[in-house]
């Protein structure tokens, strides 16, 4: 009968002890459930990245770079439509020929592309 009481008594204070350690063995499931919960957030940033961000970026160096060189005699385009030649060509602003004897000012920015 004592081995009884002895055995019971040990298989509680098992089972007691197994109880202690289930919850920080849940939290640390959680903890590695919350980490794994992230990475499709990381995922779709780096496919935003490289799909929309960078082509974009890559757009804009490239436009940056075609408006730095603009020249006198250059056919252009600008973002309202009109096609001109460049007449002469200053810091912020770019005379543009669209007819004979016709010429606007018109911002550099707001030259889109180069005319075929």
């Amino acid at each position: 009968m004592n081995h009884v009481k002895r055995f019971l008594n040990q298989a509680l204070a098992a089972s007691a002890a197994l109880l202690a350690l289930a919850p920080s063995a849940q939290a640390a499931d959680a903890a590695g459930g919350g980490i794994a919960s992230l990475i499709p957030l990381v995922l779709i940033i780096v496919i935003f990245y490289f799909l929309l961000i960078r082509p974009q970026q890559k757009r804009l160096k490239a436009h940056q770079a075609m408006i730095s060189e603009l020249k006198k005699g250059d056919k252009v385009v600008t973002s309202g439509g009109i096609i001109g030649t460049v007449h002469d060509v200053n810091e912020d602003v770019v005379r543009v020929e669209i007819a004979d004897k016709v010429r606007v000012k018109v911002k550099r920015d707001t030259i889109s592309s180069l005319a075929d």
